[in-house]
């Protein structure tokens, strides 16, 4: 199987296939991680990869207190993975394509990506300004049943959708048309439900898309009872996400 070298983004969550990262890039080592993609034509993929970390900081304490009261502060492109890098992160992550990339007056940089495919970590270099990884593709086949399990998801979904919104005392938007396609139907939900990152990485790592669409009606249901029992219970948006800082 064909493996790709990439830079190397590591977070506190994870991507999915199909869903859009909004990135905001203060770390030098992330600025350096985007300049290089800058190189790339704008009418070729500026890919990186995002994976999940498993052990370790997101931001690395970068001066006393910051942002950790009892940090010390710590360089270079592992800073904040300990010394062995490649055992901080989950093995499976996403691939992703920069759409956009604005740098700001400060040298900081705005970034717009989106996830394209899965794949597998198979060693990560530190020797330079930034993380890179080889990477394996993570292909996945439709499993049996998909197409059932889509639609049964689909309809466990907009029940779930209806016990948040009421619970959030909010009108469920109904405007958007949800996708049929049982691929992105799985990683749509997974992306969307309220769950913890072990979680949602369990299901980016699914073996197959029947799997992670069994899985997710079995969630569906819990957390639809859940909310239905505890009206008052606390809810994010369901298609939105926080820019992450790095």
């Amino acid at each position: 199987m064909t493996t790709a070298r990439l830079p190397l983004f590591p977070l506190n969550s994870v991507l999915f296939p199909g869903l859009v990262l909004p990135l905001n890039i203060f770390e030098e080592r992330y600025r350096a991680m985007m300049r290089e993609l800058l190189k790339t034509p704008e009418d070729k993929p500026r890919r990186f990869a995002v994976v999940t970390i498993r052990d370790g900081h997101e931001v690395a304490p970068s001066a006393p207190g910051i942002p950790d009261p009892t940090a010390v502060p710590e360089l270079g492109p592992a800073a904040g993975f300990g010394a062995d890098p490649l055992r901080s992160f989950h093995k499976v992550g996403c691939v992703a394509d920069a759409a956009t990339i604005r740098e700001r007056a400060d040298g900081t940089f705005e970034v717009l990506a989106t996830g394209t495919t899965r794949a597998r970590l198979l060693s990560v270099d530190a020797s330079g300004p930034f993380l890179t990884a080889e990477l394996e593709p993570v292909l996945e086949a439709p499993g049996e049943e998909a197409g059932a399990l889509a639609e049964g998801v689909l309809r466990a979904f907009r029940q779930y959708q209806k016990r948040l919104a009421g619970a959030r005392e909010r009108s469920l938007a109904t405007g958007a048309e949800l996708p049929d396609e049982p691929g992105v139907v799985s990683y749509l939900v997974a992306a969307a439900m309220m769950l913890d990152t072990p979680t949602k990485q369990r299901l980016l790592q699914a073996p197959d898309t029947a799997s992670r669409l069994r899985d997710e009606l079995k969630l569906l249901r819990t957390e639809t009872a859940i909310i239905r029992n505890l009206p008052s219970l606390p809810a994010s948006e369901l298609t939105r996400g926080p820019t992450h800082l790095n």
